[in-house]
């Protein structure tokens, strides 16, 4: 089976839903706002500049960008129209930030055209990477900024011991929710490979020990588990009361590194 985020729309809208809720809810913890923040503060935003997010979901990351965008214009980008229609209904949308529908194989913007391109979160749910990475090294200007930040799924846990059910869920959301959960080690050469100059690479760790965002692996997981017939209602209800019971007791623990990358397209 294909990894669903791939084409949101096509489980229908309670899944849209889930998702745009697990991006809201994974973009609010204070630990991924430091990291979001951290890249877009290095990021360099040109004045006046056209900024685009590719894959921007509900469009949590590129509110944040159009806070650092320097009275630049921000386009948010999806494939997904249920999930730009959430991004688009967002109270909090700054006035220097629009939306639009586009595969980010295909953009629509010409050669040379967009001063920052950020994908978050994007890489490691399609196919084929380098395409991506091709277009967004054709529609930055020489000199153009590329950020990518990505989770390392490879290294998802959420487990406080061996054969921890928690974990298992875990596991099977990296497996069967994720295109290629081994991106990060191969984000270096693939963005090389497209051209650009690569001027940061780091890692660092998001610990969830509070807040509902692990949760999404439990019940997505959990619940693609149950329509495949390997666990119970009855089992996924028990695990999601564990995660629960955890919180209340201090005993979440959930883990998942990020890498960002800070790229230059060469200049003519």
């Amino acid at each position: 089976m294909a990894d669903p985020f791939q084409d949101v729309d096509a489980r229908g809208a309670d899944f849209i839903k889930a998702v745009a809720d697990a991006l809201e809810t994974r973009a609010a913890e204070p630990i991924m706002q430091d990291i979001v923040d951290g890249y877009l503060d290095e990021a360099g935003f040109q004045p006046g500049g056209v900024h685009l997010e590719v894959g921007a979901g509900t469009g949590a990351i590129a509110r944040r960008i159009a806070r650092h965008a320097n009275s630049g214009r921000v386009i948010a980008s999806d494939l997904s129209p249920g999930l730009i229609d959430y991004a688009r209904a967002h109270p909090d949308n700054p006035d220097n930030l629009e939306f639009e529908v586009a595969t980010g194989a295909t953009l629509a913007h010409g050669d040379a055209s967009i001063d920052t391109v950020v994908m978050h979160t994007v890489l490691s749910h399609v196919p084929d990477p380098r395409i991506l990475l091709d277009e967004a090294a054709r529609v930055l200007k020489p000199g153009g900024v590329l950020v990518i930040c990505d989770a390392d799924f490879s290294k998802t846990s959420i487990g406080n011991t061996l054969g921890d059910p928690l974990d298992a869920c875990a596991v099977y959301f990296a497996d069967n929710f994720v295109t290629d959960k081994h991106l990060v080690g191969r984000l270096r050469e693939l963005t090389a490979g497209a051209g650009f100059q690569i001027e940061t690479f780091r890692v660092v760790s998001r610990l969830i020990s509070e807040g509902l965002s692990a949760m999404n692996w439990v019940a997505m997981g959990g619940k693609m588990m149950v329509e495949r017939g390997l666990i119970g209602q009855q089992m996924l209800d028990a695990m999601i009361a564990e995660y629960h019971r955890r919180l209340e007791v201090n005993a979440l623990y959930g883990f998942l590194p990020f890498a960002v990358l800070i790229a230059r397209r060469a200049s003519a």
